[in-house]
């Protein structure tokens, strides 16, 4: 490359420092009206809408890229939380590295928020204490659902934002601010807590004859309850599981101990600490997480036994009798007269 030729690479990153993320657009906004509304500000390179890539129908958020940075940064300061269709947009700056947005760094959690405030309320509120990389009240068809997220783009804008705004009122209503956490650390401190103190007992694996009586009567032995339910289906039948709440942890931990793996009528029980929510979509994602990584050090293909050959028959015998049937990695010819064992038969 010649002296005088742009660097793509530079140049790319030059575009980069130029691009906004468009969020919360309307399904039917398109890069017509995208270019339309921000050309004003300045001239673009292009505008795109984010689409499904088997559907193709819009994802609700696409890209401005303007030619000088300055008129991004002019639109992220003067039309941030405009209207396209009549729904308001949020802007930020696009930011292609993933570990910065992954990372949690920078990020607040805000809860017990007044319906009345959305993200342009929220945007004004918080940028006083830094500069803020997104914005957003989360809602439902019936507006917000009283919590948000703010990400800073340094950790000291984001202590600043708490110490200020922790315990404020904010239209008669007392906000907590605190750090962000992610799904699987807030699940962690659950779990922790809960395994300390935990009195509700999840039982499951018993047959649809069991009700709250026998259910009681099963698990009072370990201690006075406060609450016993058999959850069951639309016919009143159970559906196999069900919770007991004792008045003390000595007493739930009791009944864990002792009637987790019992056979009942049969049925061997599952006796354990009942787990929020939070903790059972974190143990999922965890189980998912090693099922992936389990499944990408697996060597590619499906290996097969094949026994009682003929002597006469060698690894080139084999692929030319099984090709027919699909691409073969490889083929060995166990010239041994035994079967080979478990383990000889998972190297093949």
């Amino acid at each position: 490359m010649g002296s005088g030729e742009p660097n793509p690479a530079g140049r790319k990153k030059k575009y980069l420092k130029a691009a906004l993320y468009v969020g919360d657009l309307a399904p039917d906004v398109t890069e017509d009206m995208l270019y339309k509304k921000f050309r004003p500000a300045g001239p673009l390179r292009f505008t795109r809408i984010c689409r499904d890539p088997v559907t193709h129908s819009p994802l609700g958020y696409g890209y401005v890229n303007f030619r000088f940075t300055a008129d991004a940064e002019w639109a992220l300061n003067t039309m941030n939380f405009d209207l396209i269709n009549g729904k308001p947009f949020r802007l930020m700056w696009s930011q292609p590295d993933d570990r910065l947005r992954k990372s949690g760094v920078g990020n607040i959690f805000i809860k017990n928020l007044d319906k009345s405030i959305d993200n342009r309320a929220l945007f004004y509120l918080f940028s006083a204490f830094g500069n803020i990389l997104s914005c957003k009240v989360v809602c439902d068809d019936n507006g917000s659902k009283g919590y948000a997220y703010v990400h800073f783009d340094s950790l000291a804008a984001a202590n600043r934002a708490i110490w200020h705004m922790n315990g404020v009122r904010l239209n008669h209503r007392q906000v907590y601010v605190g750090r962000f956490k992610f799904p699987e650390e807030r699940a962690a401190e659950v779990r922790t807590r809960e395994r300390a103190t935990f009195t509700n007992v999840f039982v499951k694996n018993f047959g649809d004859d069991m009700d709250d009586e026998r259910l009681k009567e099963l698990f009072s032995e370990y201690g006075p309850t406060e609450s016993v339910k058999v959850i069951k289906d639309g016919s009143g039948k159970s559906k196999g599981f069900g919770f007991v709440r004792y008045e003390t942890h000595e007493a739930a931990q009791k009944a864990v101990l002792d009637l987790h793996g019992k056979a009942i009528d049969g049925r061997v029980l599952y006796v354990g600490r009942a787990q929020k929510k939070i903790e059972r979509l974190a143990e999922l994602r965890r189980r998912f997480e090693r099922l992936r990584l389990k499944e990408k050090s697996r060597p590619p293909g499906v290996p097969i036994y094949i026994k009682n050959l003929d002597e006469t028959v060698n690894d080139e015998t084999l692929k030319k009798e099984f090709s027919s049937f699909g691409s073969i990695s490889r083929a060995k010819e166990q010239n041994r007269g035994l079967c080979p064992n478990k383990d000889e038969q998972r190297t093949l």
